[in-house]
């Protein structure tokens, strides 16, 4: 039986960085984490140890940080690209290249009404993502949110569905829709101001999210994408990921007391996932 090293790949990951930029008396606070796969002739060092042409992770480590630290960041997919572009035109036997950031959101605290130019409050687990994907013919660039949680107290309803000897589960016309956003799109090539069109997207899923007349987290769902889709033309496919985490009735009928729909218990396992692609036609 012969054996083929059919694919291979290798890089750094959780590269973690915080970057200040300071005007002044002003600054920025940035925090990202990142990770980089190289693709290309490494065969060598598989099959016979031979690792003339392993470029180091932690050479890739120091070199996120160093084009870190030699401009300003920028947006998260120009920073990106910059590495990708790096690692690509350094070594020849690198065939592709891919780049993967996520930035947590820190904001500026505010004292006496204004916002202070040197204090920041994490903004929670909402991330947003960025993977550059990069050959010698061209580059992918994608971007979207992660951890990004929700929650409605009406117009979400739940009926209707297939039934059979196992199911338990009641209709519902008015329950409460908590989910942990995830999403991914991709752009165009030439799109720019990817800071503007990332503000856009997670706007418009929000306000979707918000005034949809809810008749599963599936209907939702679709709604969210294609309206991303029709709002920005720059955006050509985006994937959504929607857990369903339950927020369940609390049954006080055992204590002589009613519960009109206002006292739930949240759960976060088991939970149903819900996934879907949109692309244009």
């Amino acid at each position: 039986m012969s054996v083929v090293l059919s694919e291979n790949q290798y890089g750094k990951s959780r590269v973690r960085l915080v970057r200040v930029e300071r005007a002044g008396s002003r600054h920025e606070l940035r925090e990202l984490a990142v990770d980089i796969q190289l693709a290309g002739d490494f065969a060598a060092a598989y099959t016979e140890g031979d690792n003339r042409l392993v470029l180091p992770t932690d050479t890739m480590k120091n070199t996120i940080y160093a084009l870190a630290c030699r401009q300003a960041l920028g947006e998260i997919e120009e920073f990106g690209a910059r590495l990708a572009n790096h690692f690509l035109s350094r070594n020849a036997h690198v065939a592709r290249t891919r780049v993967a950031i996520s930035e947590a959101a820190w904001t500026r605290i505010a004292v006496g009404g204004r916002e202070h130019d040197q204090a920041f409050v994490h903004g929670g687990a909402e991330l947003r993502t960025t993977v550059i994907e990069q050959n010698r013919t061209g580059a992918t660039v994608k971007a979207g949110i992660a951890g990004l949680e929700v929650l409605k107290t009406s117009h979400s309803a739940f009926e209707g569905f297939l039934h059979d000897e196992y199911t338990t589960l009641k209709d519902s016309r008015d329950r409460l829709l908590r989910t942990m956003l995830t999403a991914e799109w991709t752009y165009a090539s030439g799109a720019h101001d990817y800071g503007a069109l990332w503000r856009t997207a997670r706007q418009t899923m929000l306000e979707v999210f918000a005034e949809h007349d809810s008749r599963g987290v599936q209907h939702t769902l679709h709604a969210m994408g294609q309206a991303v889709l029709e709002r920005i033309p720059a955006v050509t496919r985006i994937e959504l990921s929607l857990p369903n985490i339950h927020c369940l009735l609390v049954d006080l009928a055992p204590f002589g007391l009613d519960n009109p729909n206002q006292v739930f218990v949240p759960t976060d396992e088991p939970h149903g996932v819900i996934v879907a692609v949109l692309t244009r036609s």
